[in-house]
C-alpha cells in the first residue's frame, strides 16, 4: 500500500464518523447557521435594507427576507463590482462566480472567504465517505483527471472571476496536484475539442483510477479513447475504479457510460453548483444524496405548486415530507439570502435528509397546461428503453402547437444508439408511461386536446454538433431536457433521419 492511500484511512474513518454525527444534529446545526448569518447580515447593507437586526427566528426571518431570483440580487451585486464592500456579506467576495441565466445574461455569484469550504470540503467528504464505507483507498495512489473550466481567472474590481471549476482548480490539495490531470496548460484551453485531444494524450497512458465530470463529458471522452485504441476503457485503464458525477441526471448517461468502461464500477454522485455545494452520495447503498446541512447555508423549500403563489408555503428543513417536489431556497455565507436555485428536488429520506434532483424550475413542458417536469420524461423514456433493450446517447422534449388542422403534440428527439425494432410501439410505450406518471398529461390525451408524443430520431453525434454550433459544447454546459418552445427543436431538425 502507498503512503496516500494508506493516510486516507484514518482521515476517511474520521470525516466519516463526524458526518454520520452530523446526520443526528440536522435541524440544529440549521437553526444554528441561520443565527450566524443573521449576525453577519445585521451589519451589511442588504441586512440594514431588510432591518435583519429585528430578527430573532426563523418565522421572522420569512417575514424580513423575501424569496428572489438573481435579478432581484443584482443591484446589490452591481455595488459589489463597483468595489464597495459590506453589502450582501462582509467585505468582498473572494471570488465571483461566472455563470450564464436563462432570463439575467451572465451572472456574478459571490463566494466569501467563509464560503469557498464549502464547495471544497464537500467534494473531499464524498470521496472519503466513499473510502470509509467501501475500503477503496486504492485509486489514491493513481492518476485522477479532475476537469474543470479555464483556471484562468479575470479580474472584476479586483475580485478574481471565473467559471466555478475554475476557481475550485486553485484549491485541489497540494497532495493530490501529483495525482491530478490534465495539466493546469490543457485545462485553459478553451476550444472543447482542441482540449479534448490534449486530455486524452496526457491521459492515454497513465494509471487512471478516478474520472469525474458530467456524464456526457465523460461519454465524449471515453469515445474518443475508444476510437483510438479500439478497447474498452477498463481494457486501456485497467485500476480505473471511482466514477464521480454530477451535474445532470446519471440515469440516461449510466447504461452507455458502463458499456463503455466494460465493467460496473463504483460511482460517487455529487451536487455542485456555483450558488453551493448542496448534497453528496454519501453511501454506495442507501438512495439519495446527503444534504449538506452544516456547511454554511440555510435551506428553506417551498412546495412547487405553490411557487408561483403570491405567499408560498416556505419550509424549513424540520417540516420537509418524503415525496413531495420542493424548490430549495438558500441563504448562506456567501452573501445569498431567500435566493432561489433554480433547482427542484424531493426528500427520499428525513432520517438522515436524503434528496433527488427532480429538475430545474425553467425547464418543463406546460404548453398546453401539463407542467411535465424533467424526472417524468426521464422515467418514461428509461423504462420504455430498459423494457425494448434499447439504449439513448442524448434526448430533449420539446412542444408543438398545430395551428391548422390536427392536435397539438409533444416531440422527442432522441439520440439513439440502438434502435427499438418498432419505433411507432416505442413512442406509445413511452407515451403511457408518461400519462401514468403525469396525470394533466392523461388527460389532455384522454380528452383529445393533445395526440399522442411524436419521437424524431437524430444522427450520430446530433447533439454534439447542436452544442457545437452555438458554440457551447463541452465543459458544464448540456442541453435542456424540456422546453416551452421550439427554439432547440428547429435546430435539431437539421440532424433529424
Amino acid at each position: 500500500m502507498k503512503i496516500k492511500s494508506f493516510l486516507a484511512k484514518p482521515l476517511a474513518a474520521i470525516i466519516h464518523k463526524s458526518i454520520k454525527k452530523g446526520m443526528l444534529s440536522a435541524v440544529d446545526d440549521q437553526e444554528a447557521i441561520l443565527k450566524t448569518l443573521l449576525k453577519v447580515g445585521r451589519n451589511t447593507l442588504f441586512g440594514k435594507d431588510v432591518n435583519l437586526a429585528q430578527v430573532n427566528n426563523y418565522q421572522e426571518f420569512k417575514q424580513a427576507v423575501a424569496v428572489k431570483d438573481y435579478e432581484q440580487i443584482k443591484p446589490y451585486i452591481e455595488l459589489i463590482k463597483e468595489g464597495k464592500h459590506n453589502i450582501l456579506w462582509r467585505g468582498v467576495p473572494a471570488y465571483f462566480a461566472k455563470t450564464s441565466g436563462t432570463t439575467s445574461g451572465t451572472k456574478y455569484i459571490p463566494i466569501s472567504k467563509d464560503s469557498i469550504s464549502n464547495h471544497i470540503n464537500s467534494a473531499r467528504n464524498a470521496l472519503l465517505c466513499y473510502m470509509a464505507e467501501t475500503g477503496n483507498t486504492k485509486f489514491a495512489d493513481g492518476n485522477m483527471i479532475f476537469l474543470s473550466g479555464s483556471p484562468v481567472l479575470e479580474r472584476i474590481a479586483e475580485i478574481p472571476t471565473g467559471r466555478l471549476s475554475g476557481i475550485v482548480n486553485h484549491h485541489v490539495p497540494r497532495y493530490l496536484r501529483k495525482n491530478q490531470l490534465p495539466s493546469y496548460e490543457t485545462n485553459c484551453i478553451e476550444d472543447w475539442e482542441t482540449k479534448l485531444n490534449k486530455i486524452v494524450d496526457e491521459t492515454i497512458n497513465k494509471n487512471m483510477t478516478l474520472i469525474s465530470g458530467i456524464p456526457p463529458w465523460m461519454q465524449m471522452y471515453f469515445d474518443e479513447i475508444m476510437k483510438r485504441t479500439n478497447k474498452t476503457i477498463s481494457e486501456v485503464f485497467p485500476n480505473f475504479s471511482v466514477l464521480v458525477q454530477g451535474g445532470v441526471n446519471f440515469e440516461p448517461y449510466k447504461a452507455k457510460l458502463f458499456q463503455s468502461i466494460g465493467k460496473k464500477i463504483d460511482s460517487i454522485e455529487t451536487y455542485p453548483s456555483s450558488e453551493g455545494f448542496f448534497a453528496f452520495q454519501d453511501s454506495q447503498e442507501a438512495e439519495g444524496l446527503l444534504l449538506n446541512t452544516n456547511s454554511g447555508i440555510f435551506y428553506e423549500f417551498v412546495p412547487v405548486s405553490e411557487l408561483q403563489n403570491e405567499n408560498p408555503t416556505r419550509l424549513s428543513l424540520a417540516d420537509v415530507q418524503v415525496g413531495v417536489n420542493y424548490a430549495i431556497i438558500i441563504s448562506s455565507n456567501a452573501g445569498l439570502w431567500g435566493y432561489n436555485i433554480g433547482d427542484t428536488i424531493k426528500f427520499v429520506s428525513t432520517n438522515p435528509y436524503r434528496i433527488v434532483v427532480t429538475g430545474r424550475i425553467k425547464h418543463f413542458i406546460s404548453a398546453f397546461g401539463e407542467h411535465v417536469i424533467g424526472e417524468e420524461v426521464e422515467h418514461s423514456l428509461l423504462k420504455a428503453a430498459a423494457e425494448e433493450n434499447v439504449r439513448i446517447t442524448e434526448f430533449t422534449v420539446a412542444p408543438f402547437v398545430n395551428d391548422g388542422e390536427g392536435r397539438s403534440y409533444h416531440e422527442w428527439f432522441i439520440e439513439f444508439e440502438n434502435k427499438p425494432h418498432d419505433m411507432k410501439a416505442f413512442a406509445l410505450k413511452v407515451d403511457d408511461n408518461l400519462r401514468k406518471k403525469n396525470v394533466y398529461y392523461d388527460d389532455l390525451i384522454s380528452g383529445n386536446i393533445l395526440q399522442p408524443l411524436k419521437l424524431t430520431a437524430v444522427k450520430k453525434n446530433a447533439f454534439i454538433d447542436y452544442m457545437k454550433s452555438i458554440g457551447k459544447l463541452g465543459g458544464q454546459n448540456k442541453v435542456p431536457r424540456l422546453s416551452n418552445d421550439r427554439k432547440i427543436a428547429t435546430e435539431l431538425e437539421k440532424w433529424a433521419e
